[in-house]
């Protein structure tokens, strides 16, 4: 009767350790999407940002082309004149513009602050996850700052092992807290690649430079989605 009532204790320490962890990673992974959010905002923001530029950067019309020059002359008005002396830029276009190159440049700096706040909250989740595994007896002290994809590739899913990410109630105890930590460690490059792109821009960026910002924040190199997605699976 006692070793019964001892397992069945056990089994519901268990039960009752699944359901936390388990309830930590679903907000875990609502902080993720609205960092995924925030950086399909960022992507329109820095998109904005360089249209902006390159609008002022246009280059001037080539009068060496006979038929521009035709045009020209036979339109040879002052306000013609004054157009093409501005550099083809409408004066009140280029105000317009540099305003909202402005605003963009704020908004991204706002960005900054914004995913800060959202890692500092998974950060805060990860501590959480951590002071659980030490009361239940768990031996991980994981560093969440190491590049840990090599391990997801090895470790994330454990089909051949007879652990399967479909159902969290079929997960080893620290098989939640690693994947965790694996798309923590991503994300927090992710960002701060993103930050990097954000401090570099300015009027004086070349158009290579904003062309590469751009495809980077697009790419997202550090985020693999193999893991994202087995991460996704485990969400009923």
């Amino acid at each position: 009767m006692i070793v019964i009532r001892k397992e069945t204790e056990e089994g519901k320490l268990n039960s009752e350790f699944n359901d936390k962890m388990y309830n930590i990673f679903k907000d875990f992974m609502t902080r993720i999407t609205e960092f995924e959010e925030l950086v399909e905002v960022g992507s329109r923001l820095l998109k904005g940002f360089q249209e902006g530029l390159e609008f002022l950067r246009r280059p001037p019309i080539d009068k060496t082309s006979e038929l521009i020059k035709n045009i020209i002359n036979n339109n040879d008005t002052k306000s013609v004149r004054s157009y093409l002396e501005a550099g083809c830029i409408n004066t009140h276009d280029g105000v317009q513009n540099i305003s909202k190159l402005h605003v963009f440049h704020v908004e991204l700096h706002d960005y900054i602050s914004k995913g800060k706040n959202i890692l500092n909250q998974l950060n805060n989740l990860m501590d959480d996850v951590i002071r659980i595994l030490k009361t239940t007896g768990g031996n991980l002290q994981p560093n969440w700052d190491n590049n840990l994809a090599d391990e997801a590739q090895e470790g994330a899913n454990k089909d051949d092992e007879g652990i399967t990410l479909s159902g969290h109630e079929k997960l080893e105890d620290t098989d939640l807290a690693v994947l965790m930590g694996i798309i923590f460690s991503m994300f927090k490059q992710d960002y701060s690649m993103q930050e990097k792109i954000i401090l570099a821009l300015s009027l004086k960026s070349s158009s290579g430079e904003l062309e590469s910002y751009s495809l980077m924040w697009s790419l997202r190199p550090f985020v693999d989605d193999d893991i994202m997605h087995q991460a996704w699976r485990l969400i009923r």
